[in-house]
């Protein structure tokens, strides 16, 4: 049953991601200022400033306003690929994502791939540090929040996490920077980057103590907003656990308390919590904050997303978009099987 479950979800994936893939080319086509028009206009520059450059020696060469003639644009088409039909090139780009080919960027002259690979290490760095500090802090919270709700505990953490959860990531991490990256008070931590520029010449403990140093603002700037969804989710899961019959049956037979919450509520209380542990997991690893890795100078997935889309680097878009939603359906996938590893009630019948 299992297996035949694996493969209708790995059967619906295909035109699941056909459909995503077809839509986002259809839009792109209606995009203006693509790569064969960024081209052109820089060409109309450059004719433009020779020609005013020289305008001196012969008025009768100037031709900077003329345009660029057909046929270099028709070159600059067939450079781009886009010297054949819409449909043809959509099929061709589906035969080159089947053999896992994303394509080569039209701006940095790399495969897409390649570029990933590139920039997913600052994006494995953020969203890794910050899964499993989230996790680590808002499990237990949610817990200890459950077992004390009502009393000034409760009151106050919920007022901290909310107060998180409204600050954009953005704005924490300005304030990060002002009070301890030499804004206006104290210079603890670096401004931007990673590591340190001598960082090659330095030992393994040197390293690893750079590395932790440079991590500290923007980490903490994106975990700020992360703990409350998950809080209050394994708090109210909690309460809803002990308020069960199971539980008050327990307890009138003399089961004692660490049993009931230990052995029972909580392993039934974090099903819903732990089934989504290995989609974040994965998420985790290419995941991209454009605002936080402008704001600390940092070269990751977000950045990448963002100039691609600005500058219409279309293979990066659509090669990236390929990767990550293929990745988001198998995780889904994998969620799903979690509910049946955990929880044996769960039956894909």
């Amino acid at each position: 049953m299992i297996w035949s479950y694996i493969l209708k979800r790995l059967l619906l994936m295909i035109p699941t991601l056909f459909g995503i893939l077809l839509i986002t080319f259809v839009i792109i086509q209606f995009v203006p200022g693509g790569p064969v028009e960024q081209m052109v206009s820089q060409l109309k520059g450059r004719d433009s400033g020779g020609a005013e450059a020289s305008s001196a020696r012969s008025d009768s060469n100037y031709r900077g306003r003329q345009g660029v003639d057909a046929k270099r644009i028709e070159e600059i088409k067939k450079l781009y690929g886009f010297d054949k039909p819409a449909p043809e090139r959509f099929m061709q780009m589906l035969v080159q994502f089947l053999h896992f080919d994303l394509g080569q960027s039209f701006f940095h002259n790399k495969p897409v791939g390649q570029l990933i690979l590139e920039k997913l290490p600052v994006s494995m760095s953020l969203g890794l540090w910050t899964f499993f500090l989230v996790y680590l802090i808002s499990i237990p919270l949610g817990i200890a929040k459950a077992v004390r709700a009502g009393t000034p505990f409760d009151t106050v953490t919920t007022f901290v996490i909310l107060l998180g959860y409204a600050i954009p990531s953005f704005v924490m991490g300005v304030v990060l920077l002002v009070c301890f990256a030499g804004g206006s008070f104290v210079q603890w931590f670096p401004l931007r980057g990673l590591t340190s520029i001598q960082w090659d010449e330095w030992g393994s403990w040197e390293k690893i103590t750079d590395y932790l140093w440079h991590i500290v603002l923007p980490v903490t700037a994106m975990v700020a907003g992360g703990f409350a969804v998950i809080t209050v989710m394994t708090k109210n899961a909690v309460l809803e656990e002990i308020g069960k019959q199971y539980v008050l049956t327990a307890r009138a037979k003399g089961v004692a308390e660490k049993d009931v919450m230990y052995r029972h509520v909580f392993r039934n209380a974090l099903i819903p919590i732990m089934t989504g542990f290995p989609a974040a997991f994965v998420g985790a690893f290419f995941s991209g904050s454009l605002l936080i890795e402008t704001l600390f100078s940092l070269d990751g997935l977000g950045l990448l997303s963002y100039e691609s889309v600005m500058r219409r680097d279309y293979p990066v878009v659509m090669g990236s978009l390929f990767l990550f939603t293929l990745i988001g359906l198998m995780t889904t996938l994998l969620r799903d099987l979690c509910y049946l590893w955990v929880d044996p009630r769960v039956s894909f019948r």
